[in-house]
């Protein structure tokens, strides 16, 4: 896979067939009847881009991308096989959380640490779990959701996944919730953070008590419900302008009581 060119008898994956999505579904439709080994031929070849996409973000990681390649070719099979096509997704979608499992599975294997038993059961069980997700609501867990469900702390998640991977800096990219790349270290909870926080909320809370009840209302409806001014101008029956004028008057004196 030298400068990211992968040949297959000779043909540059480039210039293999792509097909579009109904095209896609079809060749899955008639798989799925009658197992025609050519069939399956077919949407392993054309989809063979995608495979090499996910097997690029390892470049840094390992010394033979061929290798991870070919792994990522068997969860791109096993897609295939398993793919249901009476639910509203698309094969890609499907397809890619299954090819990165089993390029995630080899990197575990094959690594040379040696990671506790207790942490790659969890680390298992977040896996399984994430992958329901991704067929269930057609986006990954979150890190929230995955412990929640799990019963474990975020911390003892973030190190169980993390402990799947190669040595890696804190920098790498660990998910992506579609606002862009969440990295390991944003993901680890700050103890010292958490208190100080703890400290805000209950200066905030103190500060609150010298606000009139229509400021208090504007900043909890706002700030902690989530309304827009437009909103709370209409439920409190007067115009945007005064609510503007209102929430920073309260946000001013807020200020003031909280620096001093």
């Amino acid at each position: 896979m030298s400068k990211y060119k992968v040949e297959l008898n000779g043909n540059n994956i480039e210039e293999y067939e792509k097909l579009s999505h109904q095209q896609t579904m079809e060749l899955l439709e008639l798989y799925q009847q009658n197992h025609d080994l050519k069939i399956k031929e077919r949407l392993v070849l054309s989809n063979l881009k995608l495979v090499l996409s996910l097997v690029q973000k390892y470049q840094q990681r390992v010394n033979n991308l061929d290798d991870l390649f070919q792994v990522g070719v068997i969860g791109l099979m096993k897609a295939i096989d398993h793919f249901d096509t009476s639910l509203d997704v698309r094969f890609s979608t499907y397809a890619v959380p299954l090819i990165s499992g089993e390029i995630k599975r080899y990197l575990r294997e094959s690594s040379p640490l040696r990671i506790p038993r207790s942490l790659r059961d969890i680390a298992y069980k977040a896996l399984l779990m994430n992958e329901e997700y991704m067929k269930k609501y057609n986006r990954e867990a979150t890190f929230k959701e995955l412990s929640k469900s799990l019963d474990i702390d975020e911390y003892t998640l973030v190190e169980a996944l993390s402990s799947t991977h190669n040595v890696t800096s804190l920098s790498q990219e660990v998910q992506n919730d579609g606002n862009g790349p969440i990295d390991l270290e944003s993901q680890i909870p700050d103890r010292r953070s958490e208190m100080m926080d703890i400290q805000k909320s209950i200066d905030l809370q103190k500060a609150m008590r010298y606000l009139d009840q229509k400021e208090m209302q504007i900043i909890h409806e706002h700030y902690f419900k989530g309304l827009t001014q437009r909103e709370i101008a209409k439920d409190l029956m007067i115009s945007q302008a005064q609510v503007s004028r209102i929430e920073k008057q309260a946000l001013s004196q807020l200020k003031k009581y909280m620096s001093g």
